[in-house]
């Protein structure tokens, strides 16, 4: 058991790229599990954190008549406009951040060994700071497109946008402690992550 904080891997990868299916089954192995993208969702679901904030900067468009926020609206405002996803961004990524940062504060208390930091975008918002090591999920692009395609129901075109509002993959995984392909059997992926995970374990237990 660490006595002071628990050893952090930081997991991330492109939209597409099997992150949350990772991210279970780590759980799985006994870590905890720290999704930026549920902390998003909960600061901008009904009276979340960072609604006042985006309703100033995107203005009442953004959302709907009953006072929640349009993803819809906001999406199309931003995918493929950099200054309007910078200024999102710029109101989002410190109060996931404080947030993340308060979670891994209550898990060092809780004497947890091992903490994922899932965050998409852990190199461009510089999370990757705050890891002992980081992992980066891959599969080429012409696989993730189709994955998007098939999950959300996006045109190709589209699911490309969102692709290239993110770090190119070829950096993403230059950055990265480990790089995991998800482009195979989900058997074959999992017993990778085992390994690094057991691996992890014993560099946290070594302190």
């Amino acid at each position: 058991m660490l006595a002071n904080k628990p050893y952090v891997i930081g997991l991330t990868g492109g939209i597409g790229c099997g992150k949350s299916e990772a991210a279970r089954f780590l759980e799985s192995l006994g870590a905890a599990h720290f999704d930026a993208d549920e902390v998003s969702r909960a600061l901008t679901a009904e009276d979340g954190e960072a609604l006042d904030e985006i309703r100033r900067v995107f203005g009442d468009h953004a959302f709907r008549e009953d006072g929640t926020l349009d993803r819809g609206k906001l999406g199309k405002l931003v995918f493929g406009n950099e200054p309007a996803r910078r200024a999102l961004e710029g109101i989002l990524h410190p109060l996931v951040q404080r947030n993340m940062l308060q979670a891994m504060d209550e898990a060092a208390r809780a004497g947890v060994e091992v903490v994922i930091l899932d965050v998409p975008l852990l190199f461009e918002t510089g999370m990757d700071a705050l890891c002992d090591e980081t992992w980066a999920l891959s599969v080429p692009r012409e696989r993730q497109i189709t994955r998007i395609v098939a999950r959300d129901g996006l045109s190709p075109e589209d699911a490309l946008a969102r692709i290239e509002s993110q770090m190119p993959l070829e950096e993403r995984n230059a950055r990265a402690t480990h790089v995991v392909n998800t482009d195979r059997p989900i058997e074959r992926t999992q017993a990778e992550l085992e390994q690094l995970y057991r691996a992890a374990r014993k560099r946290a237990e070594k302190g």
